[in-house]
């Protein structure tokens, strides 16, 4: 092999990856960024861009079939797959030559294209022909969709998010597997386009929703548009002449056959850590085979290796796997003097309808003890003013503050805007306001944001109650 030296290497050149060369780039100019398949990142080519494409052509539909409430008469919708998905990929490209043209700004230099894999600690194969010896490694490999046994032997007629968007037009039918953020998405965004759809999860979970009375809410509008069973049973799978035939449990008919022309697996995407050969890297790690990394610094102990990204497992989720990047990046350039960063409040958005976002300190997570120290804080969007006015009232909205300091930590929602509110509510989370300070903020009147100052008052009156809060519930915080 030709060998080759430098201070800095990448592996993976996605959206942790680039912010990782960006930020290690300030520190030296002798590093290199390694991709093993094609780049573009996984956001623009088959995540975030074009399923909310898709999701913004079911929107149109829904809201022409709709009209008839407001006193306006649509006739004649008529949905054309071929249409539909050819935007989606006439857009999605271009989100994608942008990432591309931001590549052709990198150096050829510090340019790699082939596999990576670890011969030793420090040492790297990239292709068959190179051996690369880098002082600091950054892995930001991504992820990739995780597909059952179960689902082996479908041949085209399985589909990813991976593979979704490539289809020539809508399918007639499809069943989808997997609760969970991807799955909810675009199973609602299908059936939202005269696709026929069962959206089947096994373990309960809905759309990434810690708490039970907001999630049973959410199973509950959801189910009104369209077949969701987050508790099914399949007995049997097995490709048929006309697609996919599955025999499944059916909420009220119980066991039911059914053919269908596609089937989509969206049951997660683990890191795509194999091809790397940890096992030669020196690294420990967890029982997942995922190297053990400080989240503060994303530093795998205490080598010169940094884990960001999809490739962690922690959260799946572009602005997070920025920050990382460029946590990681400073860190792997400033090594051994590593330092702990300030990470950003958590915020996830779901862009169903309604739509679902999560801030800050997931308190319906907690234990009943540590529970009691923090107060929540309820609204129902189902009388909420401006929401009746668009006719989008569904939804609930929970907000928690910390007992004793009033400190806001976070919240969860299922509603119309979510995506905005959660933005609103992060903010003021991350500004470690107090219930009082934002309820001093102004608030127009009449938007749908004002369903957040009813539910901040319901909390401000909550933090006032005698609770009786033993050593464990003293001691949670903001950071618990």
């Amino acid at each position: 092999m030709d060998k080759r030296k430098v201070d800095i290497a990448i592996i993976g050149a996605g959206t942790a990856g680039l912010t990782a060369y960006n930020a290690a780039r300030k520190h030296t100019d002798n590093l290199v960024l390694i991709e093993g398949d094609t780049y573009g990142t996984t956001c623009a080519r088959m995540g975030c861009m074009p399923s909310k494409l898709l999701i913004a052509a079911a929107d149109s539909a829904h809201d022409a079939a709709r009209a008839a409430m407001f006193g306006v008469a649509v006739e004649g919708i008529r949905i054309n797959g071929e249409a539909v998905l050819e935007r989606v990929r006439r857009e999605r490209d271009a989100f994608v030559s942008s990432v591309l043209e931001s590549m052709e700004a990198i150096p050829e230099s510090h340019k790699l294209m082939g596999r990576a894999r670890f011969l030793a600690p420090g040492r790297l194969a990239v292709g068959d022909a190179l051996e690369v010896r880098a002082e600091r490694i950054v892995i930001a490999t991504g992820s990739s969709p995780h597909i059952p046994a179960m689902f082996q032997g479908l041949g085209d007629r399985l589909l990813t998010n991976d593979s979704l968007f490539e289809l020539q037009t809508l399918p007639a039918s499809i069943a989808v597997f997997g609760t969970g953020v991807v799955g909810l998405e675009l199973g609602q965004a299908l059936s939202r386009l005269g696709v026929h759809v069962r959206l089947l999860g096994r373990d309960g979970a809905l759309g990434g929703i810690v708490d039970e009375e907001i999630r049973d809410y959410a199973e509950r509008c959801f189910s009104e548009a369209f077949y969701l069973d987050t508790r099914s049973e399949v007995a049997d799978l097995s490709p048929a002449d006309n697609g996919v035939a599955i025999t499944f449990t059916h909420q009220e008919r119980g066991e039911l056959a059914e053919t269908f022309e596609r089937i989509l697996v969206a049951t997660g995407r683990p890191p795509n850590l194999t091809a790397l050969d940890l096992h030669h890297s020196g690294l420990t790690l967890d029982d997942a085979g995922i190297p053990v990394t400080d989240t503060a610094t994303l530093q795998c102990g205490d080598s010169p290796v940094f884990l960001v990204g999809d490739a962690n497992g922690q959260a799946a989720v572009l602005h997070e796997a920025a920050q990382e990047g460029r946590i990681a990046g400073d860190n792997a350039g400033r090594y051994p003097q590593v330092q702990a960063a300030s990470r950003q409040v958590p915020l996830s958005v779901v862009f169903t309808h309604p739509q679902i976002a999560s801030v800050g300190v997931p308190v319906g997570r907690m234990s009943g003890a540590k529970r009691k120290g923090f107060a929540v804080g309820t609204v129902s969007f189902e009388d909420q003013g401006r929401s009746k006015v668009i006719g989008k009232n569904r939804g609930l909205l929970k907000v928690y503050a910390q007992r004793g300091s009033g400190v806001f930590v976070g919240a969860e929602m299922l509603g119309p805007a979510a995506e905005h509110i959660g933005h609103l509510l992060a903010w003021a989370a991350q500004g470690r306001m107090t219930v009082r300070e934002m309820l001093g903020m102004p608030f127009y009147h009449p938007v749908i944001e004002e369903g957040v100052r009813t539910a901040l008052k319901d909390l401000n009156a909550r933090l006032h109650e005698s609770v009786a809060c033993d050593d464990e519930c003293l001691e949670s915080g903001p950071g618990a």
